[in-house]
C-alpha cells in the first residue's frame, strides 16, 4: 500500500503540480486550508504531513503545533515562501522535521519524504529502552523523560538524539556522526535543525547542574553526566 500523505497548500496551481508528482509514489490528500487539514488529521491516519506556512483559517505553524499535540511521531515537512531564518527556526521548534523554501526541487522533496518515511518505519528496539540519567528516567520506546513523577513527552527525533547522547555519555560526538545517525545526512540546514533539537534537550536538564550538553567548537557535542 502507498504511504498516505496529508498535503496542505492554498496555491491550487502549485498544489496540483506537486500532488501530481507525488501521487506517482504516494496516496496524497490535498487541503487548501489549515482547518480542513487538521479536521482530516483528527479523523484519519497519515504517514507524513507536508504543510505550507501561509494557509487560510489556520496557518501552517498553528497546524503543525496542533498536529504535534496529537502525534509526536508523524514526520512534518514545511514548504514555504517565507525565507527568513527566524521562520525556519520557528518551524523546527514546533517539531517539524524539515523546512524547504519555495521554489523547491521535486527530486529533493521526494528524497526527504523517503528518508523520513524509512526512519519512521524502523522498529524501535525493545531492549535497553529505559535509561537513567541522574534523577531522570528516559523511556526510549515511548519517547518520555520523567523526574520526580513529572513526565515530558518527546518527539521521535528528540528521543533518538537523547538516546544517542546517553549511549555515548562523556564522549565527544562529531556533528557529522549525529547528523548521519539521526537525520540521515550532514548538510548545512540539517545541522541548523540539530542545533534546535539540542537546545530543547538542554532546557529539560537546565535545573540539574550535573547534566550538560557541551558544545565542542568545530567538532561536535558531548553529554557530560555522572
Amino acid at each position: 500500500m502507498k504511504k498516505k500523505i496529508l498535503y496542505a497548500e492554498d496555491d491550487n496551481t502549485l498544489a496540483f503540480l506537486t500532488a501530481d508528482n507525488l501521487e506517482q509514489h504516494y496516496d496524497v490528500v490535498h487541503f487548501d486550508n489549515g482547518k480542513a487539514a487538521f479536521d482530516a488529521f483528527k479523523q484519519d491516519d497519515f504517514d507524513l504531513c507536508i504543510l505550507d506556512v501561509m494557509l487560510p483559517q489556520m496557518d501552517g505553524f498553528e497546524l503543525a503545533a496542533a498536529i504535534r499535540e496529537r502525534d509526536v511521531e508523524v514526520p512534518i515537512i514545511f514548504l514555504s515562501a517565507k525565507t527568513l531564518k527566524e521562520d525556519r527556526i520557528k518551524g523546527l521548534r514546533l517539531g517539524a522535521d524539515d523546512y524547504l523554501v519555495k521554489p523547491y526541487s521535486m527530486e529533493e522533496l521526494i528524497l526527504k519524504i523517503e528518508v523520513f518515511l524509512q526512519r519512521s518505519q524502523k522498529q524501535t528496539p525493545q531492549k535497553n529502552s529505559i535509561f537513567t540519567l541522574c534523577d531522570f528516567t528516559f523511556d526510549a520506546v515511548n519517547y518520555t523523560i520523567s523526574k520526580n513523577g513529572e513526565e515530558t513527552q518527546l518527539t521521535e527525533r528528540e528521543a533518538a538524539l537523547l538516546q544517542l547522547f546517553i549511549e555515548n555519555k562523556n564522549t565527544i560526538l562529531k556533528r557529522e556522526k549525529i547528523l548521519t545517525s539521526i537525520w540521515g545526512t550532514d548538510d548545512y540546514f540539517m545541522g541548523r535543525s540539530m542545533d534546535v533539537f539540542i537546545s530543547r534537550l538542554r532546557k529539560i536538564f537546565k535545573d540539574d547542574n550535573r547534566i550538560r550538553i557541551e558544545n565542542i567548537p568545530r567538532v561536535g557535542f558531548k553529554l557530560v553526566a555522572p
